[in-house]
């Protein structure tokens, strides 16, 4: 079925908020219906919007999807995937672990719970999420474990495109959501990439109060802190759609020129690749600003944008389904999960189903934890005033210098000489036997500084580096590497070095 585009201003919807005065809070009025809808709908649309835009996911890094390209979907789509491409809804079944955590422990599970249940799983994870299990696995807990120091991984996407949970479980309350994402998103981010979760939280509880997707987005913003580089970019995003409001080429062409250099990931670092939280929310308030209220075009927008092509559509579709609610999204929309709400996602004994009550349940208790009430079938929402979190910062004081290439074995390394101020070996391990573990000496400037234990089991085996040092005194060093047990069926591969200034 060719791509067609359901149209509807963002200024006709849906459920109306009652707003009442409190001495110094509003109160947000919603009927259980009404909250029940809007929960449903940001899970429902945010499912569709994976499907969406799976097909494209990091076939477009650094460029747009030309508009002559038809980006075919149909209403089968969603349980096709369901049922053989599980694994695209990683962006779901993530954030039903911790659903799952809340709905064991309650709304005060401490952050090892999560951590816990977060690094046993047995999903496969990458970037940011994969340095974090490995980190919580060696018993590095959050914080630490999403701390830029202790993760190359930490501005990457990860936790933002995992915290909808936290704004759809706290309709109104962006501090409510804020405080659970510190617990949960600094198991694998830290700075502009936990922010990323942050602010995407904070949209998901303004979606509960306003109809207009522009308020939504410059209200959640105020959970983040002015001086960040995360909130300059949405701030000149919303700027560029003022001045191009109806060319989002435009824009996206201003995002690539000034945001678009990644400077942590090592996977992304001088490659077009770019999985950094910031740019890739940059393309979600796209999506929603150029979407005008249309579930479709917003889908259109987020996913033309290239880079991280499904995630990016989903977060936006789940915003956007929550303000509009389930039963006011297009019928394609809603025929797109007909059939499949009550199959558990991959890795879960949970559907949409399910998540549609244990998220209503959980609402139900934050809303009475922050001061609102359930009456009859009236639940009265304590609304904040949208706070910022602290300042964070990672790779702070550090440029980009260069990249030296190997591609060889560790013992085939030879001594490199470089100047900068940190360096990270971008490799891995590679070997049948999971148990086994690599002893490797690293000399630098003559000195054994650390050995690393290098492992390769089902947990840990898609880490993509194999040492970092970011406290270096700038200058020049040589580093060297000594394999102290070498196995003939093990490879420590090595790609390159990354050098910094």
């Amino acid at each position: 079925m060719k791509l067609k585009l359901f149209l509807f201003s963002s200024l006709v919807v849906m459920t109306s908020v009652s707003m009442t005065a409190a001495s110094k809070n509003s109160m947000a009025v919603l009927t259980m219906q009404e909250l029940q809808d809007k929960i449903a709908g940001g899970w429902a649309a945010q499912t569709i919007g994976c499907a969406f835009g799976g097909p494209w996911e990091f076939r477009y890094q650094g460029k747009m999807i030309a508009p002559e390209t038809d980006l075919k979907f149909s209403t089968s789509e969603v349980k096709q995937n369901m049922l053989h491409n599980p694994g695209l809804y990683d962006d779901i079944y993530m954030d039903l672990t911790f659903v799952d955590v809340i709905e064991r422990f309650g709304l005060n599970a401490p952050a090892d719970s999560f951590a816990t249940a977060f690094a046993y799983a047995k999903y496969p994870l990458w970037h940011a999420n994969q340095s974090g299990r490995y980190n919580v696995i060696r018993g590095i807990y959050p914080p630490r474990s999403g701390y830029w120091k202790e993760n190359p991984h930490a501005d990457c996407i990860d936790y933002q495109i995992e915290s909808d949970y936290a704004g759809l479980m706290s309709p109104g309350m962006p501090n409510a959501a804020s405080a659970i994402s510190d617990k949960v998103g600094h198991i694998m981010n830290y700075g502009d990439g936990w922010y990323g979760g942050v602010f995407v939280g904070a949209m998901y509880t303004q979606a509960f109060l306003y109809n207009d997707i522009e308020k939504v987005i410059t209200e959640a913003l105020r959970t983040i802190p002015v001086k960040s580089k995360f909130h300059k970019v949405i701030s000149s995003v919303i700027d560029w759609y003022h001045q191009h409001p109806d060319d989002w080429r435009a824009t996206w062409q201003l995002v690539q020129n000034h945001y678009s250099t990644d400077i942590g990931c090592p996977d992304g670092v001088f490659n077009k690749l770019n999985i950094d939280a910031t740019l890739n929310c940059a393309y979600v308030i796209m999506g929603l600003l150029y979407g005008g209220g249309d579930l479709t075009k917003t889908a259109d927008v987020a996913t033309r944008c290239g880079q991280d092509a499904d995630c990016n559509p989903s977060t936006a579709c789940g915003i956007l389904g929550c303000m509009l609610g389930y039963s006011h999204m297009p019928e394609f929309w809603r025929k797109s999960v007909e059939g499949c709400e009550d199959i558990n996602f991959q890795y879960t004994d949970i559907s949409l189903s399910k998540v549609y009550k244990l998220s209503l349940k959980h609402a139900l208790m934050q809303v009475k934890k922050n001061g609102g009430k359930v009456e009859d079938d009236k639940v009265y929402i304590k609304v904040q005033k949208p706070k910022p979190v602290r300042f964070e910062q990672s790779f702070k004081g550090l440029t980009l210098s260069k990249a030296i290439s190997l591609k060889c074995n560790v013992d085939k390394v030879p001594s490199t000489r470089f100047e900068g101020k940190a360096i990270l070996l971008q490799g891995s391990v590679r070997c049948k036997d999971p148990n086994y573990k690599a002893l490797v000496d690293v000399v630098l400037d003559g000195k054994v500084v650390t050995t690393l234990q290098l492992v390769r089991n089902a947990y840990t085996a898609n880490v993509d580096y194999l040492y970092y040092n970011y406290d270096l005194k700038a200058g020049n060093h040589t580093i060297s590497f000594r394999w102290q047990n070498p196995d003939a069926k093990a490879q420590i591969y090595c790609n390159r070095f990354i050098v910094y200034k």
